[in-house]
C-alpha cells in the first residue's frame, strides 16, 4: 500500500473505538462477505525437539514444558484427523513441524506425499514448516499446498527480544519463495509479548507493505505456557486486541483476517467485537498445535447466534478483483 508509515497506521489505529470499528465494517463489507467466516483446522504433525529459541513457543527443546517430543506422524494419522477435520466443518487444513527449516529426505518426502492426498479429499492444503529454501515451496506447491504460513510474530524492532535463532530478513526470505511459487501467503503475529502499541502496528505495517499483500492474516494472542520465558505475561486488553483486528482489516482489505490463538480465554462479546472489526476466520479442534482451543460445538453455537455462516476458501477469493480504497479515504 502506497505513502503508508507508521504515523498513519497510528492514526487508524487511535481513532475513536466507535470510528475506527465502523470504517473496519465498511471495508470489510466492501472487500469480503461481511456474513461468511472460514473454518480451518490446524495439526501438529511433527511436535517439539525445535532447535530455536522463541520465547513464547513451548515446543523449543531449550525450555522445560509439558510438550513431549514426537517424531513426524505417519501418513494414515494425519489423512484420518484431515477426514476428521473436514467432518466438523473445516476447509482448510493446516499442517505443522517444528522444525527450524525444511530439510530434504525422507521426512520431507513424506509430509509431500500427505500434502498429496489431503488435497485429493477437496481441503485447502496450509503447510507451516519453517524456512525454506532452494526448490522446496515449489515442490510443495506442485504436491496441491495451496498455502505456506510464515509468522513474522512482531514488528522489526522488538523481533530480536522474542527469537535469536533466525532473522526477521529469513522469515521474508521464505515468504518470497513461497510468492514466488504461487502459494498463497498467510503471515501474521503475536499480541501480548511485552510489546508495546508501535510494535503491533509495526507487525501490520510491514505486512500491508508488502506487494502483493498477505492472503491470510492470523492474529494471535499470547497463550502463557509454563516453562517459556514469558509464562508470565498478561493477557492482552481486549479492547486493544480489537483494535488490532479492526487495523488489519483496514489496512489489508482482501486478506482472510484470522482469529487464531488465545481464543479459549476470550469471551464471547470479545470474539462478537472481533467478528464487528472485521475478522473472518477460525481454527476449529480443542488444540491449536499444542495450546488449547475452543470446542467446534461452541464455535458453531457462536456463529449461529450472530448468524454468520461457514465461508468456503473459493467465495473468499471472489473479492480478489475488487478495488483497494486507501485506508485514509474520507467514509
Amino acid at each position: 500500500m502506497p505513502s503508508l508509515n507508521l504515523e498513519k497506521v497510528r492514526e487508524i489505529h487511535d481513532l475513536p473505538f466507535t470510528t475506527l470499528i465502523y470504517r473496519a465494517l465498511e471495508t470489510h463489507h466492501k472487500h469480503q462477505d461481511p456474513a461468511g467466516v472460514q473454518a480451518c483446522s490446524l495439526k501438529s504433525i511433527k511436535t517439539g525437539s525445535c532447535p530455536e529459541d522463541c520465547k513464547y513457543c513451548p515446543q523449543s527443546a531449550r525450555y522445560n514444558t509439558f510438550v513431549e517430543p514426537e517424531k513426524l506422524m505417519d501418513k494414515e494419522t494425519v489423512l484420518n484427523d484431515a477426514t476428521d477435520a473436514k467432518t466438523a466443518g473445516a476447509s482448510r487444513f493446516c499442517m505443522g513441524a517444528a522444525w527450524k527449516q525444511v530439510k530434504d529426505g525422507p521426512e520431507f518426502d513424506q509430509v509431500l506425499d500427505i500434502v498429496s492426498e489431503v488435497n485429493e479429499m477437496g481441503m485447502e492444503v496450509c503447510c507451516t514448516l519453517g524456512m525454506l529454501g532452494g526448490d522446496q515451496a515449489d515442490r510443495l506447491k506442485d504436491a496441491g499446498c495451496k498455502v505456506y504460513n510464515h509468522n513474522l510474530d512482531t514488528s522489526r524492532e522488538y523481533y530480536s527480544k522474542i527469537v535469536s535463532t533466525r532473522a526477521y530478513d529469513d522469515r521474508l526470505d521464505t515468504l518470497k519463495l513461497v510468492r514466488d511459487a504461487g502459494m498463497e501467503v498467510c503471515s501474521g503475529g503475536i499480541l501480548g509479548m511485552g510489546e508495546g502499541k508501535d510494535d503491533r502496528l509495526g507487525l501490520l505495517l510491514e505486512l500491508a507493505q508488502m506487494d502483493p499483500q498477505p492472503d491470510s492474516v492470523p492474529i494471535n494472542s499470547l497463550v502463557p505456557v509454563p516453562g517459556t520465558p514469558l509464562e508470565d505475561q498478561g493477557k492482552v486488553d481486549p479492547i486493544d486486541f480489537v483494535r488490532t483486528i479492526a487495523t488489519a482489516r483496514i489496512l489489508m482489505p482482501k486478506a482472510m483476517v484470522r482469529l487464531s490463538a488465545g481464543r479459549k480465554e476470550m469471551s464471547d462479546e470479545t470474539q462478537t467485537l472481533c467478528f464487528l472489526a472485521g475478522a473472518n476466520s477460525i481454527f476449529l479442534g480443542d488444540q491449536l498445535l499444542t495450546t488449547p482451543n475452543p470446542e467446534s460445538s461452541k464455535d458453531f453455537a457462536l456463529l449461529d447466534r450472530l448468524g454468520l455462516r461457514k465461508l468456503h476458501p473459493d467465495e473468499a477469493r471472489k473479492a480478489q478483483g475488487k478495488e483497494i480504497v486507501s485506508p485514509l479515504a474520507p467514509a
